[in-house]
């Protein structure tokens, strides 16, 4: 049987690819990469592009620069200065996993979850952002550079 309704891929809108994601130092080599790659996701991970002892703001820029999208469990990356500075100079969309004392396999499913609504979220805020995933999956957003108290009044 022919559906008469039209196919995703002949519609105008298509959804948009999934971007690159960067995957902190916190998130490991191997579990979470390997299951995202598997969802279809271009996974680059931190320790292939930076020592293992740089400090977050020197990767944040560089992360951003290349557009990639980094995803953390680091819930307090929105409050340290050096590392919120250099993530909106850059203009990087960060997601951070906000559920804490999960296995990787358990992290890895979230992400794999999430990663569709991750590619909407990315598509439809301007960076610099921090968004929220919880446990179940969710998005909200943490931190947007147009709502930063005091933006403007330097």
């Amino acid at each position: 049987m022919k559906s008469k309704k039209p196919s995703a891929a002949s519609s105008k809108s298509r959804p948009p690819s999934p971007p690159v994601v960067f995957l902190d130092r916190s998130l490991g080599k191997n579990v979470i990469a390997t299951a995202l790659r598997q969802a279809g996701a271009t996974v680059e991970i931190h320790d292939d592009h930076f020592p293992s002892e740089a400090k977050d703001e020197d990767w944040l820029g560089a992360v951003g620069q290349r557009g990639w999208v980094v995803l953390t469990k680091d819930r307090r990356i929105r409050y340290r200065t050096p590392e919120l500075a250099a993530l909106s100079k850059a203009g990087v969309c960060a997601f951070v996993l906000t559920a804490g004392d999960l296995s990787g396999s358990e992290m890895a499913a979230i992400f794999v979850k999430a990663l569709p609504a991750m590619t909407r979220f990315v598509a439809r805020n301007s960076p610099p952002f921090i968004a929220r995933i919880t446990k179940s999956g969710s998005i909200s957003m943490l931190f947007e550079e147009a709502r930063r108290p005091g933006k403007g009044g330097h």
